[in-house]
């Protein structure tokens, strides 16, 4: 999963008579706009800060086709001269901008990118379907402050040469395949509704979001070692109740009371908001970060299950393929396939049959 970093602050250490006070509010997601510089050195990470990385893929490729792949540096920004391998022979590095092209492989289901201790999974399609041409997918609710897919519409490569815009603002497209392009709004874009416009040199499209900003107000009671408090997730822009994964980056330092990934439903209304709870463990900078999720996609899902089964091992491979033909039979009903996927993929070691569990599971969020 892809992340950028969160700013952190150092819990302080604890006097006899002085509890831990809270030194700045907790800002959920620094993004630079020199990320949008595309060549521009400053807006690129160096190896030396890539020790741990996040592949960006676009959600669908197409066989025998293009596609483009971003690296993120573990401090959130495009990453040069990272090595990605693509499939099981093919090798790449990241140029200035922090991306790679390469063609799509012909006969698998899904392609597996993996590098410097991360992996990323796409489904491959044969060919993109006349119906995408005609309408684009889009989320309801996107984050200003995280990527997201848009698919549809007639996309060309390279990434570049498509041109997105909400509200008027440039957009940074990350990945790219003739299907879909996985992108980061503008920094400077605004919270509210917003319309999404593509353009390029096959035509132009138009579809309509919500653009939401996530914040947290410092913790209450202030942070103090093994005693427990809260943190406050406030959402603007919208006041649909939201479902949003919060992910504690340092469970060292910081303990979430549920869990070191958390999911929760914001209360909506005009102070839309919600809370999790927390205890501090030792003092130490910690970092979280939050996402907006999307709409479960059982269709996704069920394919990273079929391309898992092939290499599944043997006692599980038909319970897998039955996960599957569940979600075509009753692609509403996800809640047990996703914890039960959640406990096998725990139980596997990293590699290409664990990526592609992980994908099923996060498809089904």
């Amino acid at each position: 999963m892809s992340y950028f970093p969160a700013r952190v602050h150092k819990i302080p250490a604890a006097s006899p008579t002085k509890a831990i006070a809270w030194a700045l509010p907790l800002l959920i997601i620094t993004v630079s706009w020199a990320l949008f510089a595309g060549a521009a050195a400053r807006g690129q990470s160096g190896v030396s800060t890539t020790w741990a990385v996040s592949i960006v893929l676009p959600p669908k490729l197409v066989a025998g086709k293009p596609a483009t792949l971003a690296v993120l540096g573990v401090d959130g920004r495009l990453a040069e001269g990272i090595t990605v391998t693509v499939g099981e022979t093919l090798h790449l590095k990241t140029d200035k901008t922090g991306r790679a092209t390469f063609t799509v492989p012909v006969g698998p289901s899904a392609l597996i990118a993996s590098g410097s201790g991360n992996s990323a999974a796409a489904l491959i399609d044969a060919d993109v379907a006349s119906n995408l041409k005609q309408k684009l997918s889009v989320p309801a609710v996107v984050s200003v402050q995280d990527q997201f897919s848009i698919c549809g519409a007639d996309l060309v490569e390279p990434a570049d040469a498509n041109r997105v815009n909400l509200n008027g603002e440039r957009a940074f497209i990350l990945a790219a395949s003739p299907e879909c392009i996985t992108v980061l709004a503008n920094p400077r874009a605004l919270p509210g509704r917003a319309k999404i416009t593509i353009e390029n040199s096959s035509g132009a499209w138009a579809a309509a979001t919500t653009l939401v900003s996530l914040h947290f107000d410092p913790p209450i009671p202030a942070l103090v070692p093994e005693k427990h408090s809260k943190l406050a997730l406030h959402v603007q822009g919208s006041s649909e109740q939201l479902r949003v994964q919060v992910e504690n980056r340092t469970p060292g330092v910081l303990r979430f009371v549920h869990g070191d990934t958390q999911s929760l439903t914001t209360l909506g209304g005009a102070e839309n908001s919600g809370e999790i709870g927390v205890e501090a463990i030792r003092v130490g900078d910690f970092s979280f970060r939050a996402r907006v999720l999307p709409a479960p996609d059982p269709d996704s899902a069920r394919r990273y299950l079929l391309a898992a089964s092939a290499m599944a091992p043997k006692d599980w491979k038909s319970r897998l393929s039955g996960y599957a033909r569940d979600l075509q039979k009753h692609p509403d009903d996800v809640s047990k396939i996703r914890r039960d996927l959640q406990v096998m993929a725990s139980a596997t070691i990293p590699g290409d049959f664990k990526t592609l569990l992980e994908s099923a599971r996060a498809a089904l969020e």
